[in-house]
């Protein structure tokens, strides 16, 4: 069995989503392709995207990627892509079918983590399928990452 480290060794991330663990509750991590455009790869490899307000939903037996940023590429002359539109994500017929039952009976959320590109070049989507955190649930998620980080201090203070 691979390792993590093994895993993630040719892992480029091109956009990261920080605040959703914050903001949400993960229940399940699926991997997702994503339909771009040869602009919209370039320009992601440059890093610059950002899927801080964006979200998934599913629509007519597919999910798609909305108000995602994925900015224009600046050599990319009149092809080049619209920053904010929606794009198509790759999934298998099951697992569109979990994800948009959890969301449409039980109230989830799809939330896209992260955008990287594998090992092969392939630019994929994180999505984290979520429950939205109520504001007292932020404050315990804050006062147990303090509580680690205290606790971590005093053990090595001890020896």
């Amino acid at each position: 069995m691979a390792s993590k480290k093994d895993k993630d060794a040719g892992v480029k991330i091109a956009a990261d989503n920080r605040k959703a663990r914050h903001n949400y509750f993960i229940e399940d991590v699926v991997e997702a392709g994503i339909m771009l455009t040869g602009t919209e790869v370039k320009s992601l490899r440059g890093g610059k995207a950002t899927i801080g307000e964006s979200y998934a939903h599913p629509k007519d037996g597919e999910i798609f990627l909305v108000n995602s940023y994925i900015p224009e590429y600046t050599e990319g002359n009149r092809f080049n892509h619209e920053p904010r539109r929606v794009r198509k994500l790759l999934l298998r017929k099951s697992q569109i079918a979990k994800l948009s039952a959890a969301v449409e009976r039980e109230g989830m959320t799809l939330v896209p983590l992260k955008i990287i590109f594998n090992a092969k070049g392939r630019a994929k989507v994180e999505l984290g399928l979520a429950k939205g955190k109520k504001l007292h649930d932020k404050r315990d998620t804050e006062k147990k990452r303090d509580w680690e980080r205290e606790k971590g201090r005093l053990m090595r203070q001890k020896g």
